[in-house]
């Protein structure tokens, strides 16, 4: 059966058609966007009553999280995952971690909540400098990475490369000025083809 991608128009939904473009697979779009209505539908919350973006579907499975649906694709389809039980493979789960508490959930949202959500979750300015200069500790950890390779884990792109990515590219929307070392590998993912294919499916009208 046909895979189908629920989402688009965000830092995360890019994720997932950004990893199926890598890996070549077809699916169907549905590029509903957050907090418009699409996510209450009767449809979508027979999905996920979470009402957030994005889902996958493929078959009868259902899948929420963009960190666990581009890790299931890659395992599945045989790419951006290295192979369980290696050492690869456990320095992919420690970047993976890493990516999504140190700098989206902790950081980077705490931002989105109390800037640009502001009108649902308060102002809150003090929080807003903490995650800023949380952010910016942060990443230090990455720099040293970024200095003496290519890509996150191994010699091989991987999909904590499109989360680390994605996670620049929201601190650069959020007037960040991030080391050469950090916007370099940046911008060296931005020339991959497979980038430019999912930044169109990622488009919220495709």
């Amino acid at each position: 059966m046909a895979i189908t991608v629920w989402g688009a128009g965000t830092g995360r939904t890019i994720r997932v058609h950004w990893a199926l473009a890598e890996l070549g697979v077809d699916y169907e779009t549905k590029p509903i966007g957050p907090r418009t209505g699409e996510t209450q539908s009767p449809e979508f919350r027979n999905l996920s009553i979470k009402e957030k973006i994005p889902v996958l579907e493929d078959g009868d499975l259902v899948l929420t999280e963009s960190a666990a649906i581009v890790t299931y694709l890659g395992d599945k389809h045989g790419g951006l995952t290295p192979r369980v039980g290696t050492a690869d493979r456990a320095r992919y789960d420690e970047w993976l971690s890493f990516i999504l508490m140190e700098l989206d959930a902790h950081t980077l949202y705490v931002m989105r909540k109390h800037g640009d959500l502001a009108y649902l979750y308060g102002e809150a300015p003090a929080a807003m400098d903490a995650a800023r200069v949380g952010f910016e500790k942060q990443l230090r950890w990455a720099l040293p990475r970024f200095e003496v390779a290519q890509y996150l884990v191994g010699n091989a792109f991987t999909g904590v490369d499109i989360l680390m990515t994605s996670c620049l590219d929201w601190a650069v929307n959020y007037g960040f000025d991030l080391p050469a070392t950090a916007d370099a590998y940046r911008e060296r993912h931005h020339q991959r083809p497979a980038f430019a294919v999912a930044k169109e499916a990622n488009s919220p009208r495709g």
